[in-house]
Parts: C-alpha cells; sequence; structure tokens
C-alpha cells in the first residue's frame, strides 16, 4: 500500500472510530470553525502601482461539486475589489464558470477551445470583460471536450494552455483556472502551467479521501512537467456548524495539512446558488452577506501569501 492510500484508509479508520464512539448527548467540538483554523491575523492588502506578473493558480478537486466554480468566481471578484487586476479561465467543458458570470455558453461563437486548437484565434477574440471592473473571463463551452482528444497527437501537449497565457501574464497579478472534475489532460495541462494548487474541499467524507489522491497527481506532475508547483492551500467549503460530520472532518484536515489549510472557510448560505442564477459573484450581489465576507477574507489570505513569496 502506497503511502497516499495508507493515509486515506488513516482517515478512513479513525473518523469511523469517532463516528462509532460519539455520545449524542455529550459536548461536541467548537462549532465555529475559526477554533480549528486560527492561527494569526490577516493583513489589509496594499493597493498596487502596477500590474504583474500574475500568479497563476489552478482551482483542482477531482470530485465535483466540492465548489471550485464558486471559489473561481467569488474569489476573483474579491481580489479585484482589493484592486487586483484578475483572469479567469474556464477550463471545463461544463462552461459552469462563463454559466456563473452571466454568459450562456452554447451562443458562444469563439471559447478557449478555439484558443487552444486554431492558430488564427487570439486571446483578444475570446476574452470578456465581466461587471466586475479588473475581472476577465475566457470562457468554454462543451466544445472544449474535444480538445481532450484532439490535444493527444500535439507536441508538448501538456504545454498548450501555458503556452497561450505566456503573452498576458504581465497584465494581470492574479490568473485563476476552473478545472474540470477529473484528472485528464485538460487537468494536467492547468497543473502544468500554474505556480500554485488551490484544493476546494468541502467539509465531507469523501472529499478527504479524494484530496489524498490529488496530492499524489501534483507530486507527479512537479516531478515531470513543472518544478515550481506548489500547493497553493486547501480550502474547507460548505461548512455546516450544526453538523458532527462537518467538525470532524475540518479538524482532520487541519491536524494533517497545518498551515496549509486557509484560515478561511467558507460556510453553507443559500446566496451562492442565488448568486450563480444571477450570473454574479456573491460578492456583488449581497456584499454583506457571509458568503462575501468568507470570500474577501480568503483574498487577503492569497494576496498575503503572494506577498510574502515576493
Amino acid at each position: 500500500m502506497t503511502g497516499i492510500e495508507h493515509q486515506a484508509e488513516s482517515w478512513t479508520s479513525q473518523m469511523r472510530a469517532e463516528q462509532s464512539g460519539v455520545d449524542l448527548g455529550a459536548e461536541l467540538g467548537p462549532a465555529d470553525p475559526t477554533a480549528f483554523t486560527q492561527r494569526r491575523p490577516i493583513p489589509q492588502p496594499v493597493p498596487l502601482d502596477a500590474h504583474g506578473p500574475a500568479r497563476i493558480i489552478a482551482m483542482a478537486n477531482q470530485k465535483g461539486g466540492v465548489g471550485k466554480t464558486t471559489t473561481t468566481i467569488n474569489l476573483g471578484a474579491a481580489l479585484a475589489e482589493y484592486g487586483r487586476r484578475v483572469l479567469l479561465v474556464d477550463f471545463d467543458p461544463q462552461g459552469a464558470l462563463s454559466v456563473g458570470l452571466g454568459v450562456n455558453p452554447h451562443n458562444l461563437d469563439l471559447s478557449i477551445y478555439n484558443l487552444l486548437m486554431h492558430d488564427d484565434c487570439t486571446l483578444d477574440d475570446i476574452r470578456i470583460k465581466t461587471d466586475v471592473d479588473g475581472l476577465h473571463l475566457l470562457p468554454a463551452n462543451i466544445d472544449l471536450s474535444a480538445a481532450e482528444i484532439q490535444l493527444v497527437t500535439e507536441v508538448a501537449r501538456e504545454m498548450a494552455l501555458a503556452r497561450l497565457l505566456r503573452p498576458v501574464l504581465k497584465e494581470y497579478d492574479f490568473i485563476l483556472i476552473d478545472c474540470q472534475p477529473s484528472l485528464g489532460l485538460l487537468a494536467i495541462n492547468a497543473l502544468t502551467c500554474a505556480h500554485g494548487v488551490l484544493i476546494p474541499l468541502e467539509c465531507e467524507f469523501f472529499s478527504l479521501r479524494g484530496v489524498a489522491l490529488l496530492l499524489d497527481t501534483i507530486d507527479k506532475v512537479r516531478e515531470r512537467l513543472n518544478f515550481d508547483l506548489e500547493l497553493e492551500g486547501i480550502l474547507a467549503t460548505m461548512y455546516d456548524s450544526r453538523t458532527t460530520h462537518c467538525r470532524q472532518v475540518l479538524q482532520r484536515v487541519v491536524e494533517a495539512f497545518g498551515d496549509k489549510v486557509y484560515q478561511t472557510v467558507i460556510t453553507k448560505t443559500v446566496k451562492f446558488p442565488e448568486s450563480t442564477v444571477a450570473g454574479t459573484p456573491i460578492t456583488s450581489l449581497d456584499p454583506a452577506s457571509s458568503g462575501a465576507r468568507n470570500y474577501r477574507q480568503l483574498a487577503r489570505e492569497v494576496i498575503a501569501a503572494h506577498a510574502e513569496r515576493s
């Protein structure tokens, strides 16, 4: 059994033991997620007098429904609120990122598929300015699924996305890539061009097991394709303080990954589905909501971490 598989099995055994031994009348662990993650104050971002070069962050998790797209949209919008220029890359054939920003993927004449596969298509041909100042989008639709097949025969197929983004690195402070929920060629492209990987992790048992497998893939990409790739951080999402299970998962993640877990925890709220339907970030739809506050705090963490590296 590999180290990754052993870790996954260890988490499984521990959580099953805890679950069977829970005394429903006993005092539960802290409901406030900061009791598990709080470490130090998060500084306010310093205004910029120039932009670039961009830090590329891939939002990755092979499990679907963990908040990758929601995080890409709302983190991007929060970063833009703090004066950062942000490019969002929809790299999922489902086009959820595009839909979440009010773009109908079925009505696109050109998408990131054309940028990948057609030499006469430029980034400016498909780039869309969103309603949030400083936030731009490269949209996608179902056509992108064909690229995964067509890229197989290309030379340096893992570098296709990196080649496309290289000319605009100096225009942005952050480039966020919304990956599809799988570890195919598109996801490998995203990991190959990224500086860091942000893993949204739903506070749920199966997500906890899946992250161990994703970390194994990240290690392989680092060894073979992208020597500078690092784990940007693990973001706990969909946290519900009312459930013992959520608290157990969050505690286990913090114990396993320590400082790699963001202090920010994204709590469940009905505002996230509403913002998706509205086609606008939660920071614009309901600026005072808990979700908006969560993502602003995450943006401050991401900016502070980037400043420390610079």
